[in-house]
């Protein structure tokens, strides 16, 4: 009986991919995941930056980001050049099952969950909006993993990030409300959408030491007219990623009396994986670009080029070249071969 007992436990050892767990997503759900996590569909553009953190992005066999508006994710991780690729955000059941897929990552609030659900995918709806709650969904994703591996790199992301905030916070005590210029976050220029308060965004500009222009506006990518922009009259102008720039735009002439244009004070955002400005991991990069543009008194000796470098080596396994870094910092694609 006792070897009976025996042979039945080395067989359940065996076969750990029968195990499975439950996992609380950052929607509330408790979801029941499979033991071993080897095949993922993502349906959050941003969160293909977690998966990359946390060591998983060659495990993406469905995705909703594409090379050409995401190049270095896939030059980061070329699996993605092979993975299912879907416009918008949703994707059909059946060939996610005809993938095998083991887990499917949403948005929270996106109205396909269910249907996920339903066809036997366990699904995960994640969120994030602020640097508590990044952090939060790294630790959730690595605990869908499941790994050891996992677990440890999102630990390592999440101190990085944390010591990141304080080092800036840190600088920027004893800021007067006078040295903090105003700054405005354009993110599209056809048409003309800013940032405004209540958002990443905001919360970055606040931390690295400015004030926001448009704070008087909520919510991200808010269309504006280009006369409001002139009577803010900002200190710094931010333009994100993909959105051209001001000089060979339509508002080239109108813009030109601004402050930050005659200055000289018109910064383009960086982007590599993800736009750094918006909700990815990147952004714990984010906070310390644009803490350094602001008031690069308050770092001295600090190389943004190799923060960057160390970054991409520490968290997505990658090396980059110094014109791959330039690249990036400028917001520019990979070269072309």
């Amino acid at each position: 009986m006792k070897r009976r007992h025996a042979w039945l436990l080395c067989a359940w050892l065996a076969f750990p991919a029968l195990a499975s767990r439950q996992v609380v997503d950052d929607a509330g759900h408790t979801v029941t995941v499979p033991d071993q996590v080897n095949a993922i569909a993502d349906g959050w553009f941003a969160h293909h930056s977690v998966l990359m953190t946390l060591g998983a992005g060659r495990k993406i066999v469905a995705t909703v980001n594409h090379p050409e508006s995401q190049p270095w994710m896939f030059k980061i991780t070329p699996t993605l050049n092979q993975a299912l690729q879907v416009r918008g955000t949703a994707f059909n059941p059946e060939s996610l099952l005809a993938k095998k897929v083991d887990v499917v990552f949403t948005s929270a609030g996106n109205d396909k969950a269910e249907s996920y659900r339903q066809a036997g995918l366990p699904t995960l709806q994640m969120a994030f909006t602020d640097y508590p709650s990044l952090m939060k969904s790294v630790t959730t994703t690595a605990d869908v993993l499941g790994t050891d591996d996992a677990r440890t790199r999102a630990k390592a992301y999440n101190q990085y990030l944390e010591a990141a905030l304080e080092n800036v916070q840190s600088k920027m005590q004893g800021l007067t409300a006078e040295q903090r210029p105003s700054v405005l976050h354009i993110q599209s220029l056809k048409p003309l959408k800013v940032d405004g308060s209540h958002t990443l965004i905001d919360t970055w500009i606040n931390l690295a030491g400015g004030k926001n222009a448009a704070a008087e506006i909520q919510g991200n990518m808010k269309e504006v007219s280009p006369e409001r922009v002139l009577a803010w009259q900002p200190d710094v102008i931010i333009i994100g990623a993909n959105c051209g720039s001001i000089e060979d735009s339509q508002y080239a002439a109108l813009f030109s009396g601004l402050k930050a244009v005659k200055n000289g004070k018109v910064l383009q955002n960086p982007a590599g994986v993800f736009p750094w400005d918006r909700y990815g991991t990147e952004s714990a990069l984010q906070i310390q670009w644009a803490a350094l543009m602001l008031h690069p008194d308050r770092f001295p000796g600090v190389d943004i080029a190799k923060v960057t470098q160390d970054f991409y080596q520490r968290f997505f396994d990658y090396t980059l070249s110094s014109d791959e870094t330039q690249r990036i910092l400028h917001a520019q694609k990979p070269a072309e071969k």
